[in-house]
């Protein structure tokens, strides 16, 4: 849990379960939760939120990182035409 006082009163964020502790199925549920808000949450959320989401974006994905460090890599994702 980290507190933020830039601005106003203290807000608090619970941001979840450790990575780390997560099964593989939660650790995609959890990502697909995040991909699945992310675009509503930058338009529309406050501050607060966008960085909860950036922080909770950034343990996810590194977590992903480092349990799949050899993940199966579309060699033709860049080239082709979207």
């Amino acid at each position: 849990m980290t507190t933020r006082r830039d601005e106003g009163p203290a807000v608090i964020f619970d941001v979840g379960i450790d990575p780390a502790g997560l099964s593989g199925d939660d650790l995609f549920r959890e990502l697909t939760s995040l991909y699945r808000t992310r675009l509503h949450t930058l338009r529309h959320g406050p501050d607060a939120a966008l960085e909860n989401h950036f922080k909770r974006t950034a343990e996810l994905e590194t977590e992903y990182m480092a349990r799949y460090p050899g993940r199966e890599v579309d060699p033709d994702r860049l080239t082709r035409d979207f």
